[in-house]
C-alpha cells in the first residue's frame, strides 16, 4: 500500500478524528507500507510544524526501522507530471501525483483522506481506502 501525507498525519496524531480509522486500515493490510520519496519533505514539514520535532523524529525513525519504506523510481516524476497536467482542475499537485505513480507500480492501493484520490481511482489504476 502507498500512503498519502493525509493518512500519515492522521496516523501520527492520536487526537485526529481519523486516527483510529486510518490505523485500522493500515495495520489490517500487510506490509510493505510505501511512502513516496517525493513527499517526504512535505510530511516532515507538516509533522514538525503541527506536532513538533519529536513527532517528526518518530516518523523518521519508523522509516529507519522499516515500518515505512521509502519508494521511488525515475519514471514516477514523468507519470506525476502527466497526472498533474491531466487533473489540473483538481487540487492535485506533484506530491499527490507521486503517490499515485508509486501506487500504480505497486499494488495500486492508496491510503488517503483526500477526496480527489477517489476521482482518480475512476481511471482504474488505483484503489483508495478508507
Amino acid at each position: 500500500m502507498t500512503l498519502d501525507t493525509s493518512a500519515i498525519l492522521a496516523l501520527l496524531n492520536r487526537k485526529d478524528v481519523n486516527h483510529e480509522r486510518i490505523r485500522q486500515v493500515v495495520f489490517a493490510t500487510r506490509p510493505p507500507y510505501f511512502v513516496p520519496t517525493g513527499i517526504l519533505a512535505e510530511i516532515a514539514y507538516l509533522t514538525e510544524t503541527r506536532f513538533g520535532t519529536q513527532a517528526m523524529n518518530a516518523f523518521i525513525n519508523d522509516i529507519h526501522t522499516g515500518v515505512f519504506q521509502l519508494e521511488h523510481e525515475a519514471s514516477d516524476l514523468k507519470r506525476a507530471q502527466i497526472l498533474a497536467e491531466r487533473y489540473q482542475n483538481l487540487p492535485l499537485g506533484i506530491a499527490d501525483a507521486l503517490v499515485i505513480a508509486c501506487a500504480e507500480r505497486n499494488d495500486g492501493l492508496v491510503i488517503s483522506l483526500d477526496q480527489h484520490f477517489w476521482i482518480l481511482a475512476g481511471e482504474g489504476t488505483i484503489r483508495v481506502q478508507p
